[in-house]
């Protein structure tokens, strides 16, 4: 990938060029007056506001008026019940965080592109993060230039679109301009101090003769330069037809807010006096941070209008993101060292490699009173994992330091065909109908990794000589490997009408069949009572559900793990193999929810307020267990005939939630005379989800006592109050001549670390976080900003002073369970130019 010089200079040359044949600024769609089809009905609209659930409408301007760089970061200023959780030092999950709405799962989320769904990305989050357990929609492979809107629906919509809508739908809608285009480039970094964790000055031995540390004022920081270059243009290759392209590019470095480590890192000599080294050891020998990553991603979206008016539409990307985050560092007295290659102990780092693209065609048009449509996408995800700067111990000086870990690759391929007309029965109003059908087929591959990302060495005896795999990510093994595919088929219906000038009602039905595990039947009811021209009610009541993904139901991860020189056959296992049907495991079902939304719109001349409350009941949940383990598991494990495993873990349908809430959202726009326009909007979301039913341990370890939990208090805690129970996004926007400023202000509510024990709990207080954007228009085509992300540089409390003292949770300073970007202020500059 370029670097940041070669990337600069490359594009200030397309820049100066294209400017020459800049023309004029298409203008922005008024979304109000705008005729489409909102996320949620299948109805065409003329305004939002006549939507029967509550949906939020993303524009151009809004998405423009950010210092933010990625899609997940835009939304989460903008949607109050969408949250990107914080994550580090969390192997994958740090190159693709997911992201949640209303509080729920990453994998309840709907994704669509164009209102076709999304593929999800390949990787399994299986640390202790938000989503742990899900595979979720990379948001992050889709460019903002690409974007015409999205559309947001806060509102369960299983029986609309089936699996995962169980919290809401995002639909992204494509620029589709035939003419024109656009190009921006953002550089921007960290520049900042970190809040409670000292900058070490210096470094001596006490009376005792042991490390003693002497600290000054909280540690500066300026790092995580991130250069992105964006480009959006359309053509017309043809009379009726059109093209449009986006690219984005990006090049980002990597943060670090890594603390003191003031362990000892050298053994003691013969006469126990420190190591001389330790006086010069690198002390923030950590990286606590963002990766270091490079992203490219195009997207094309394409149309032409056929004889007797049928549309030819076409649409598709292919992303690429290399990333590189660092893991523990391992001292140099560790066992896991091989001192002959790393005297002064390693940082290992894990690198990834993925690859998304995605492909769809489709046929829509007109066939006597019929409308329809007639489409195949297809998408796939590849994430490959490699480490370096590592080594195997166990094969000593002959192991490589760079290895091949594998690769997780998810595939989905759909046919979806759909017809609406609309029926007169009699009534007030025609009946609006659509009928349809989907095919679904998905596939999920593990490929093994190197031998020696895996390999452990045993001596004479069978025993291991030291730990084996690649130090900070063990390889997937050939017993890792799996290839599993599953289809499923599914028909929907749809009626909208009015039952008088002022009632529309919407009934909706879905049916799934799927090859693994059955099927499932659902439906929503829905409705818009008009009070006058000012006041409208709202509220609906759906069924839901979502099936296991392929990952959670063949995923399977094998490692040794060595406790006192004694090798331990340790992993994630399907609920299908062996080990995991010895402990309880039983096929897994799909979960079922039932939604319940009920609120009003209020609109008056440029004033807007709509208040919605929700109910969400999921049952049969599916989480992942804990490690079960001990010596009663072995005996169990041993009578099963797995001898060789000692700890499994497994994904089961364990819990119920209800999680309830309300959505609050205002706009005023108004004339300030003389000194230009100005818009003020509050979006506030509370929330709240409780885990009402722990499943009883299955009989397996029912048997083995109390001290045996399949499911325990610290994951309970992490579904309850690992996410924000309020959150309120205020923006003022200002216009004003050739300015435009915007200033946000986000709160995120109390957030909780959990623990398996409640004393060592770390509590995250409510915090606001203000961005600002400063714009200047030079001419119809030219605009520049600067602005600051987390503009006063605020932190989560501190470790240290949430938990109290220890060496290593100096190290860490701030919980990855923060709702906001640990790593400070982020300031930044933008040009860029309509054509």
């Amino acid at each position: 990938m370029p670097k940041l010089t070669f990337l600069a200079t490359s594009i200030a040359v397309t820049l100066t060029v294209l400017s020459t044949s800049a023309e004029s600024t298409e203008q922005q769609i008024k979304l109000t007056t705008e005729v489409i089809e909102v996320t949620g009905t299948r109805r065409s609209l003329r305004s939002i506001s006549e939507s029967t659930v509550p949906v939020d409408i993303i524009g151009i301007d809004d998405m423009e008026s950010s210092g933010q760089l990625e899609l997940s970061q835009v939304l989460t200023t903008l949607i109050p019940s969408f949250n990107f959780p914080n994550s580090q030092l969390a192997d994958g999950t740090d190159h693709a965080r997911p992201a949640v709405l209303r509080g729920l799962a990453p994998d309840h989320t709907l994704v669509l592109i164009n209102g076709k769904r999304r593929h999800a990305g390949a990787l399994l989050n299986l640390n202790g993060t938000v989503g742990r357990g899900s595979s979720a929609v990379d948001l992050n492979t889709i460019p903002t230039a690409a974007i015409k809107r999205i559309e947001v629906l806060r509102d369960g919509a299983a029986a609309q679109y089936g699996s995962d809508a169980i919290a809401g739908v995002i639909n992204i809608i494509l620029k589709d301009a035939n003419h024109g285009g656009s190009m921006s480039l953002t550089y921007g970094q960290h520049d900042t101090q970190m809040a409670g964790s000292a900058q070490l000055t210096q470094i001596y031995a006490d009376e005792a003769g042991d490390l003693a540390f002497k600290k000054g004022s909280d540690r500066k920081r300026v790092d995580g330069e991130t250069a992105t270059f964006s480009a959006n243009i359309g053509f017309r290759p043809f009379e009726h037809g059109f093209i449009n392209l986006a690219a984005e590019l990006r090049d980002k470095n990597a943060t670090n807010r890594s603390g003191i480590d003031q362990r000892e890192q050298y053994a003691r000599d013969g006469n126990d006096n420190l190591d001389t080294r330790e006086f010069s050891a690198q002390r923030y020998n950590h990286r606590f941070g963002k990766p270091e990553t490079q992203d490219l991603a195009l997207f094309y979206n394409a149309g032409l209008t056929l004889d007797g008016d049928a549309q030819l539409y076409s649409f598709g990307s292919y992303s690429v993101r290399e990333g590189n985050s660092g893991g523990f560092f391992r001292r140099a007295k560790d066992s896991r060292n091989v001192s002959e290659v790393y005297p002064d102990g390693f940082l290992p780092q894990i690198e990834s490699d993925v690859k998304d693209l995605s492909f769809a065609i489709g046929i829509s048009g007109t066939h006597g009173n019929w409308d329809y449509d007639l489409s195949t996408n297809y998408g796939r995800n590849d994430f490959s994992f490699a480490v370096v700067n590592s080594i195997n111990t166990s094969m000593g000086l002959a192991s490589p330091t760079e290895f091949d870990n594998g690769a997780l690759i998810y595939g989905q391929w759909l046919v979806n065909a759909q017809a609406k007309t609309d029926f007169d029965l009699g009534l007030y109003d025609s009946v609006f109908f659509t009928v349809g059908g989907e095919y679904r087929d998905e596939n999920y591959k593990i490929n093994a990794g190197e031998l020696a990302s895996y390999l452990t060495v045993l001596d004479s005896q069978g025993l291991p000589v030291a730990a084996g795999g690649a130090q900070v990510l063990a390889g997937f093994s050939p017993a890792s490997a799996v290839n599993e595919s599953r289809d499923n088929i599914a028909l929907f219906a749809e009626f909208d009408t009015y039952i008088n000038e002022s009632v529309n009602v919407i009934f909706a039905t879905r049916f799934e069949d799927y090859s693994d595990f059955g099927s499932t039947l659902t439906g929503k009811l829905a409705s818009r009572y008009v009070v006058n021209e000012q006041l409208s009610l709202r509220g609906a009541i759906s069924s839901g559900f979502r099936a296991p993904s392929l990952a959670q139901t063949s995923y399977k991860s094998v490692a040794t793990v060595f406790e006192n020189g004694v090798p331990n056959e340790v992993g994630l296992f399907p609920v299908n193999t062996a080990a995991a049907q010895a402990l309880g495991a039983k096929p897994l079902e799909a979960e079922k929810s039932t939604n319940m939304t009920g609120g009003f719109i209020y609109e008056r001349d440029q004033f807007s307020f709509t208040l919605d409350a929700y109910q969400i009941d999921i049952n049969d949940r599916i989480v992942l267990s804990e490690n079960l383990s001990g010596s009663a598991v072995e005996q169990i494990l041993t009578e099963a005939g797995e001898n060789n495993i000692q700890r499994v873990r497994y994904f089961t349908n364990a819990i119920d939630s209800r999680t309830k809430g309300v959505d609050i959202v205002a706009t005023y726009n108004f004339d300030v005379k003389n000194l230009g326009q100005l818009r003020l909007s509050a979006a506030i979301n509370f929330n709240d989800t409780d885990v009402t039913n722990v499943k009883a341990n299955p009989a397996e370890l029912s048997a083995l006592g109390e001290s045996y939990q399949y499911f325990a208090r610290r994951e309970i805690a992490r579904f309850e109050e690992g996410t924000p129970k309020d959150k309120w996004n205020l923006v003022a926007k200002w216009h004003y001549q050739q300015f435009t400023t915007t200033l946000k202000a986000t709160r995120y509510g109390e957030v909780v670390d959990s623990s398996s024990n409640i004393d060592n709990d770390e509590v995250l207080a409510a915090k606001w976080i203000a961005d600002l954007d400063v714009a200047y228009r030079i001419n119809e085509q030219w605009r520049i900003a600067m602005g600051a992300n987390n503009l006063f540089d605020q932190y989560p409390q501190d470790t240290v002073s949430n938990i109290g003292f220890s060496n290593f949770n100096q190290i860490f300073p701030y919980s990855g369970f923060s709702a906001y970007n640990t790593d400070g202020r982020f300031v930044y500059a933008k040009a860029s130019v309509t054509f």
